[in-house]
């Protein structure tokens, strides 16, 4: 919450002390409650949103990726890792809510364009899908976790033991700077 909102909260606590005490506290109170409407607005957006993480296989040797070789993953550019392994990216629905961030900094297509893409990437590979794609993040951890050289890309809050968690351009998601965060 920024200084403004806590500011206001403030004023608020004040005028609701006064509301009780005198019949014009009353008319302040029912002048600030629109203005808590907004700033409870403003916090409740800033609370949702997330950061993307990319997660990794376990037995991948994938520590560190720059955000320019995460965009070759995700476009079906890069069929195999530095160690052999073929590269599979896992990810959710385009168009979910969850995939927005991605669509717009990874991507920069909507939904549908990016169906496309993903269906172009997958025509290319003969040996397995470039991209799959399911329903949840609990789909992708599993399914990152049962394919040798896989990704994915989930909500940093769905993330469990069974994968890691790897850096884009040195940077964690929640660190300052990482490029999938949420607005």
């Amino acid at each position: 919450m920024n200084f403004h909102a806590i500011e206001g909260c403030a004023h608020l606590e004040h005028n609701l002390k006064m509301s009780g005490s005198c019949p014009a506290g009353k008319l302040v109170l029912a002048k600030k409650i629109p203005m808590l409407v907004l700033l409870l607005g403003a916090w409740t957006a800033t609370a949702v949103a997330k950061d993307i993480a990319l997660i990794s296989n376990k037995g991948n040797s994938l520590p560190e990726i720059t955000l320019a070789d995460v965009v070759k993953v995700c476009k079906g550019q890069t069929s195999r890792w530095p160690d052999g392994k073929p590269v599979t990216l896992i990810m959710r629905q385009p168009g979910s809510a969850d995939l927005k961030i991605v669509e717009e900094k990874i991507y920069g297509l909507p939904a549908e364009a990016l169906r496309g893409l993903i269906s172009a990437a997958n025509h290319s590979r003969t040996d397995r899908p470039a991209i799959i794609v399911t329903n949840s993040d609990e789909e992708v951890i599993r399914k990152v976790e049962s394919v040798p050289g896989a990704v994915g890309l989930v909500d940093v809050y769905s993330i469990t033991g069974a994968v890691k968690v790897v850096k884009i351009g040195g940077k964690l998601p929640l660190e300052a700077g990482y490029p999938l965060h949420g607005n």
